[in-house]
């Protein structure tokens, strides 16, 4: 094929490219007259003094309000510049033009080559103006046609055309041709051999869980292979097989980086590494533990560059949104997030947090692991072998004249009963509490053993949460529902719905049909009238009737509004927490 990649700048091109030229001011001016984004929002983002187009779409993307649409921003972007806008969920690069670059290239850039022949190539790109233009076409020889396309799009497209799959697959074969097991053991156990199959093999399967957006890694001994499976969106995803000769390599190579005894693998262990993928710092938190097959290794992965969510774009209805924001700068009192383990609560008291960080306060917390760092606020991390508990660590937060306090998980009674107290005595209290709903979460409570009359008068709010997958936009169809899913929506009355959709599965959602999840919110309000049955010990049911009458809507109600509004399916919602 003529036509090829290079790196020397390509001045023909680059003449060629008379873009407008991007003004900050003029850009926005754009963007309000298109409707692409209101005022209020513009003038937040403005307000950070952005230095050139990208860093205030950038801030416009931070600051964007409940309803906002990304893409109406990035268009009328493109369409500054003379560009059109490209939905790459409905297009197939060329693998020809793909090759053109490499990876690093095309991460570095933001861009991505489409199609490529004798004459020149079409590529998409994130930022238009063109700076960004000039570099990307540097790479290149002949006529360069571009196209605006979500970065986000672009980083998945990306992700999708360069799996580790097949790399690793090739490494695999090298354990399988290898006679010396342990020689690959010792391989493992060189941390600064880089080269070495088994580091390469490691490395790859972290970072194609950060790359598919995993929240964990299982690697799995069974009876004769290795499995390996992501926790993508909540779900378990088979993801890799290797074979099982590799297993004791790969199983000290983790071990190796999180700091722990390779030597000893009956009993569990702990430990935690950092490393970079695609430019991007993440944390790793490792545990190993013993099965019959050998240890199984689990790794949660902390992407540290993933900037921590406004309240405002965790997806809250706006009336929640308003009451919620109003609850939680109340100047004492408990405020509690309630819901199972992967429902999100730590995302929803670190985005309360940021709302409530305004620099007049003494904000401290005690968490289990601290998953994130946040500038002007004292995190503590338990430390139980140094006597550093939940209950230990807050008892020494009252000591530190503290203003706000967040206990990251209420686990026992002696915890409890500290929060409480320390609510009652003039804090704000926020933590996180195992729950089904909010009314179960006060129940939870009294059955730690904490007296009625003190969670009524210390409790001001419960706000109980689930996450919905969402249907993935790039495979979206209508479909007919089930009689059993018909079953549900008549059941809770909803009004009748002419067409469903659901996604009937691609590339970009791994055949799920789903990609990303959205929060599902049931906020209780601990009024007078509540506060008189929970000292009576009303039961559930009692708390939840009158949370009702007063203007709670269920869980159960947000995620079928989810489901009316085409955002998820009935489906999700009976999988995720209908109990019907």
């Amino acid at each position: 094929m003529a036509f090829r990649g290079r790196s020397q700048t390509a001045a023909t091109v680059v003449e060629a490219i008379r873009p407008r030229d991007g003004q900050v001011d003029e850009l926005a001016q754009a963007l309000v007259a298109a409707e692409a984004v209101s005022p209020a929002d513009l003038a937040i983002a403005k307000g950070a003094e952005p230095q050139s187009e990208s860093e205030l779409i950038a801030l416009l993307f931070k600051t964007e309000r409940r309803g906002a649409n990304r893409s109406n921003m990035v268009s009328v972007w493109a369409g500054f510049h003379g560009l059109e806008m490209l939905d790459l969920r409905q297009t197939t690069p060329n693998d020809d033009a793909v090759s053109l670059l490499d990876e690093r290239t095309c991460r570095l850039l933001k861009c991505l080559p489409l199609t490529a022949d004798a004459n020149g190539a079409h590529v998409a790109i994130a930022d238009p103006c063109q700076t960004a233009r000039a570099a990307v076409a540097a790479k290149f020889t002949g006529t360069v046609v571009f196209k605006v396309a979500m970065e986000q799009d672009i980083s998945n497209t990306l992700d999708r055309m360069y799996r580790a799959d097949a790399e690793i697959d090739a490494l695999s074969r090298a354990f399988e041709a290898s006679d010396s097991t342990q020689a690959l053991l010792a391989a493992s156990q060189q941390s600064d051999d880089e080269d070495a199959p088994v580091v390469q093999i490691a490395n790859r399967i972290i970072a194609q869980g950060l790359r598919d957006r995993a929240s964990d890694v299982h690697v799995e001994p069974m009876n004769d292979h290795i499995r390996v499976r992501f926790r993508i969106d909540g779900n378990m995803v088979d993801t890799f097989t290797l074979p099982l000769s590799a297993h004791a390599a790969l199983v000290s190579r983790y071990k190796i980086l999180g700091g722990m005894n390779i030597v000893e693998r009956r009993r569990p262990q702990d430990g935690q590494f950092s490393m970079t993928v695609d430019g991007r710092d993440m944390d790793v938190r490792v545990s190993s533990l013993a099965t019959v097959f050998g240890e199984k290794v689990v790794m949660r992965l902390l992407d540290k560059s993933r900037a921590a969510l406004e309240l405002r774009q965790l997806g809250m209805p706006g009336a929640t949104y308003e009451e919620w924001s109003k609850l939680i700068h109340a100047p004492f009192g408990m405020v509690i997030c309630a819901g199972p383990t992967g429902a999100g609560k730590t995302t929803t008291l670190y985005a309360t947090l940021r709302a409530i960080n305004d620099g007049g306060k003494n904000v401290m917390t005690i968490e289990d692991p601290v998953e994130y760092v946040f500038p002007g606020i004292n995190q503590i991390q338990t430390n139980e072998q140094a006597g550093l508990t939940f209950a230990q660590g807050l008892k020494a937060i009252l000591r530190q004249d503290p203003d706000v306090i967040l206990v990251g998980e209420v686990r026992d009674a002696d915890t409890a009963r500290i929060a409480v107290q320390s609510a009652l005595t003039g804090h704000l209290v926020l933590s996180s509490l195992h729950g089904t709903d909010s009314v179960a979460a006060l129940h939870r409570m009294l059955d730690m053993g904490i007296e009625s009359f003190l969670i009524a008068s210390s409790v001001v709010a419960v706000i109980g949460q689930r996450l919905l997958r969402r249907i993935c936009d790039a495979c979206k169809e209508p479909y007919e529902p089930g009689p059993e899913e018909i079953a549900v929506w008549n059941r809770e009355g909803r009004n009748p719905k002419s067409q469903f959709w659901h996604g009937a599965g691609c590339t970009f959602c791994a055949g799920t049909g789903y990609r990303d999840r959205i929060g599902v919110y049931e906020l209780l309000r601990v009024t007078p009238e509540l506060r008189r049955l929970i000292v009576g010990w009303a039961t559930q049911e009692e708390l939840r009737r009158l949370a009702v009458s007063q203007g709670m809507r269920t869980l159960v109600d947000e995620a079928l509004t989810l489901v009316e509004n085409d955002v998820s399916t009935i489906g999700e919602v009976v999988r995720t927490l209908y109990a019907g």
